[in-house]
């Protein structure tokens, strides 16, 4: 069992029911400025990022340069990616075919 299932609750389900209610990237944005402060936005895109790149077989050394996350941040996502609940690999392909795409 996932840790956040251990932790479903009505509040985290409203939540999560309320992201998915936002339609625009601005929406986001003025949800998660007002919900998260910048530190914490900026530790998860970036928890992102490096699992993108684990995920394209960047090495940690590559991935500490590109991104400034630590090795420990770095590990804790591959652990994440090897034996978590799956939930970077829901977004990950379509994140790295749009980020190729751009790239053409």
């Amino acid at each position: 069992m996932s840790n956040l299932k251990k932790l479903q609750s009505k509040q985290l389900d409203e939540f999560f029911e309320a992201i998915l209610m936002l339609k625009t990237k601005d929406d986001c944005y003025a949800f998660f400025e007002d919900v998260c402060t910048l530190r914490e936005l900026n530790s998860i895109s970036q928890r992102l990022e490096v699992a993108k790149l684990l995920k394209i077989r960047k090495t940690y050394n590559e991935i500490e340069l590109e991104t400034g996350a630590s090795t420990a941040t770095i590990s804790r996502v591959n652990r994440s990616l090897q034996f978590g609940a799956e939930g970077y690999e829901l977004v990950l392909d379509a994140l790295i075919a749009k980020d190729l795409k751009g790239k053409k």
